[in-house]
């Protein structure tokens, strides 16, 4: 369990939407007193933890996180402010484990999570099955349902996918899908991305129209909060 103290609520809540789709569950509070009430019931694996909140700031909150036997040995990960360097230098001081500087993208804030988890110890276990919509990606035994269909997709269509449905309503760039599926290190030859992705949306029938191209920059899959 992710704790995620943030007093923006678009943030907040777009960050918990992230970590659950990506295997993690995930909490969150807009400001102190909220987040003490449930530290109280349940004690997270990680708390992000936002500076500049409401009432009691996020590095008293880090300070009393510390000092206490049950849980000073929660890693934490503040949330600061572009070019904050004090509030960095002081979080790590007083015992945060890593920082995140504001705007960030979410899938670098997933992978720092990870990255402070395996440094504590503590194992994360990615979601075997992908749900968008009536998509349903089983990575281990590499199926594919789309509304209830069997679907059978090349080893590249099916990467093509599941990169896609992990990273829901976030667009992803040709470049980087050729990067990480197809391994190539320049951006050439984006035309394979657009074939690909072509044959995914006939394979899927109805269920295809939710991959949506984005004009000059690439792809992403609609997922629940975009749907209207």
């Amino acid at each position: 369990m992710i704790f995620c103290v943030e007093d923006e609520a678009n943030i907040r809540d777009l960050v918990v939407y992230t970590l659950e789709t990506t295997g993690m569950e995930a909490r969150g509070f807009e400001d102190g007193p909220a987040f003490f009430k449930a530290l109280a019931e349940n004690l997270p694996e990680l708390v992000l933890l936002d500076i500049m909140l409401p009432g009691e700031d996020g590095m008293s909150i880090l300070k009393k996180l510390k000092a206490a036997p049950e849980t000073r040995h929660i890693p934490v990960i503040m949330l600061t402010a572009k070019g904050a360097e004090y509030d960095k230098v002081l979080g790590l001081d007083s015992g945060a484990d890593d920082y995140v500087t504001k705007p960030f993208g979410m899938m670098e804030l997933v992978s720092r999570i990870k990255a402070v988890l395996r440094r504590s110890g503590v194992k994360t276990e990615e979601a075997e099955e992908l749900v968008v919509g009536q998509i349903r990606l089983n990575k281990k035994k590499h199926e594919v349902y789309a509304a209830g269909v069997d679907v059978t997709l090349t080893l590249k269509e099916f990467e093509l996918l599941r990169m896609l449905m992990e990273n829901r309503n976030i667009v992803l760039t040709r470049d980087r899908l050729l990067e990480e599926i197809w391994g190539y290190e320049f951006g050439g030859e984006t035309r394979t991305v657009d074939v690909h992705v072509r044959t995914l949306r006939q394979k899927l029938g109805e269920e295809g129209e939710r991959i949506e191209t984005v004009r000059g920059v690439g792809y992403r899959i609609r997922g629940e909060k975009d749907e209207k």
